[in-house]
């Protein structure tokens, strides 16, 4: 007796993308509510169901829907906004800034939806995603009907979000509770990337993640810099570096991995972690050649994805499954490296499992959700079609099928797109409010294209400090009982240096701009002479003080970049209104204070003539630490024997407005 099943789709060329690639032609599949109940030739699947809807697929390949592992859906709002640059001056030239100006719960909600769209006519059913609002992409995913890991952003920086990590790590949480269990939707979260994060936060979203059950979605080592980066300032390899800190205590995927090594990609594995190889966009950022092969070779699921479509600049994964078989060959001079077979998998059940979500999609397995799509490979572009080796219908798909081949899209049982009609969205209001951003953005980037902070950017090797200060200066009379002090054994001093420092501060007309601080540092060693000298540049925003009991927190932007250009160069090349020089000689001790890291200067300002200050100051990323460390830094001045009623918060340059 036939069983009765909701949908019967015959006259297909089944690739069920199984652990053994099992492809039935002509194949069958029999879906029954939003689950694959069979798929195997159409003779026996005739006989053996019945089906309240009969689907002839006409000949088409019928597969399991492709998988975006890892991408920035809301981004298509950014789609175009600025190319050809180098990654640090994309993201924090360009991208962040607008970011932090038009992200919104509704620019989530609207690139989304369009993100969305493109999926589902480029035969996406489950994507990885990384934003901010993320409650709203998922909102927008599951009304469309589609499948998502969705990953809320936590960064060491102020997000449009959240105004401190420690607001992301709570909006992260609450997600999480909210929308666990979903049909659709997989919540989680996402710390940005090593060098974006702090270890408390690496520790804290592992800890969330592994609590919740639920996977960790981050970047790591995408670029060379940012292994030199982590070599030169935790002395060890990215991937040691955030197993150190009980990153893999959650199941990670990872997106890019492009510089790692074979020792990283055990480690990886070891911990059941996914990779995310995005080929185009480490190509146009010119990332470098992820080594694709050898993790393959490691046992490591790895999944293909597009990236944001802010740094591709579309969301086709045809196009990134071709070049993840295209750029392997070429990387390692092997031809057969990546085989077509190899890349579809990639792109369907290794991506599934490397998003953790391999026990319900990425292939036509029975119990796996009905998550499929036709492709039709008649189209010129993919004729003829030779039968002689039944892997050729790999390569047709890899190498020569299109997005546009995609004719019918099903996710969780429901169909999305039938003979290229999307079912579940319409896309003609969606357009016209992304052409309203757009206009915006364009009026905002051409208001601010004299940017001092885009200009500094724009020089390279700018990155961004602490986000909060806790600063307060006292004048002293007498620096020797400073001193004397400051050798109490309840202090203690982890470093002590000597500079004499020449400060020319850049003013400019708009005070939004903030200041910007052209600093030479004369190292000097015990005799008194000058051992080395640094240059650099920093970018003071504008200050935001908030009052304690005690004594003050600052929180402004501050960026620092190496400079090695002449004082004259940056005047010429950002023109200020004005100028300030500050000369002084600045003893300098780090210490611990009651378990707490501060900075202790000693500065005697010979130019203009102001006398000496005693200076304690610290910065941190997270807002509540900086409360503990306001009301520590009063304490501090009256153990250094400083008269507490007398602290001052300004920096020196407001000294000097005032002496003149």
């Amino acid at each position: 007796m036939p069983k009765n099943v909701d949908l019967l789709l015959t006259n297909a060329i089944v690739l069920t993308m199984d652990e053994d690639f099992q492809q039935y032609e002509p194949g069958a599949v029999a879906v029954d509510g939003d689950s694959i109940v069979a798929a195997g030739p159409e003779d026996e699947l005739k006989t053996e169901y019945t089906a309240k809807e009969h689907v002839d697929c006409q000949g088409k390949v019928l597969m399991p829907g492709l998988v975006n592992a890892h991408t920035h859906a809301a981004m298509t709002l950014l789609r175009g906004l600025a190319d050809d640059l180098r990654l640090d001056v994309w993201l924090l030239g360009f991208v962040m800034p607008v970011e932090r100006e038009f992200v919104s719960p509704e620019f989530v909600r609207l690139g989304t939806s369009l993100a969305c769209i493109e999926f589902i006519r480029s035969g996406v059913t489950c994507f990885a995603d990384m934003y901010y609002f993320e409650e709203e992409a998922a909102k927008a995913t599951a009304e469309i009907g589609l499948r998502a890991l969705c990953a809320q952003t936590v960064l060491k920086f102020p997000s449009p979000d959240a105004t401190s990590y420690e607001k992301a790590l709570e909006a992260s949480q609450n997600f999480i509770q909210e929308w666990k269990g979903h049909p659709l939707i997989v919540p989680s979260v996402a710390p940005h990337a090593p060098y974006t994060c702090t270890e408390d936060i690496l520790q804290a979203t592992s800890e969330i993640a592994a609590s919740n059950d639920v996977p960790l979605h981050t970047h790591i080592a995408e670029t060379a810099t940012e292994v030199e980066n982590s070599q030169e300032e935790h002395g060890m390899l990215v991937v040691p570096y955030v197993e150190k800190h009980e990153l893999f205590e959650a199941k990670v995927l990872a997106a890019h991995c492009v510089h790692i090594d074979v020792g990283e990609m055990h480690t990886l594995h070891k911990y059941k972690a996914g990779v995310a190889h995005n080929p185009s966009s480490n190509l146009k950022l010119a990332s470098g050649f992820a080594p694709v092969t050898e993790m393959l070779e490691v046992g490591l699921d790895v999944g293909i994805g597009t990236d944001g479509p802010a740094s591709n600049n579309d969301l086709d994964m045809f196009e990134e499954i071709r070049l993840a078989a295209l750029v392997a060959k070429g990387a390692t001079g092997d031809p057969t490296a990546v085989p077509a077979k190899t890349a579809l998998a990639m792109a369907t059940r290794l991506g599934a499992k490397a998003l953790h979500m391999g026990d319900i999609t990425g292939s036509l397995e029975i119990g796996k959700r009905a998550d499929l799509i036709l492709v039709d490979i008649a189209p010129l572009h993919n004729a003829p079609r030779f039968q002689r080796d039944p892997e050729g219908v790999y390569a047709q798909l890899v190498y020569a099928s299109k997005a546009s081949d995609v004719t019918d899209v099903m996710v969780n049982g429901q169909w999305l797109m039938r003979d290229h009609k999307l079912l579940t969205t319409a896309e003609e209001e969606l357009l016209k409010q992304a052409s309203d951003y757009a206009k915006k953005i364009d009026a905002f980037l051409i208001a601010r294209e004299q940017s001092v902070l885009s200009k500094l950017i724009t020089i390279g090797g700018a990155i961004e400090q602490e986000s909060f200060e806790v600063q307060v200066k006292v004048r002293v009379s007498d620096p020797d009982a400073i001193i004397e002090r400051i050798t109490h054994p309840d202090l203690e001093i982890l470093y002590h240096r000597h500079y004499h420092e020449y400060d020319t501060y850049f003013q400019f007309d708009d005070p939004e701009q903030g200041q910007l601080r052209y600093r030479e540092d004369e190292f000097i060693d015990e005799t008194g002479e000058c051992t080395s000298v640094r240059y650099r540049l920093t970018m003071i925003g504008r200050t935001r003080e908030r009052h304690f009991p005690s004594d003050v927190l600052l929180s402004r932007s501050r960026f620092i970049a190496p400079a090695i250009h002449s004082l004259r160069f940056y005047r010429e090349y950002f023109m200020p209104e004005s100028e300030t020089f500050i000369e002084k000689d600045r003893l300098r001790w780090r210490a611990l204070f009651q378990g707490t890291e501060f900075y202790i200067n000693l500065d005697r300002i010979d130019q203009p003539d102001l006398g000496t200050f005693l200076e304690v100051k610290s910065r941190t990323w997270s807002q509540g630490d900086a409360e503990n460390k306001a009301e520590l830094a009063e304490k501090l001045i009256a153990f250094l024997g400083a008269e507490t009623d007398k602290t001052v918060t300004q920096d020196y340059i407001e000294f000097v407005g005032q002496s003149k």
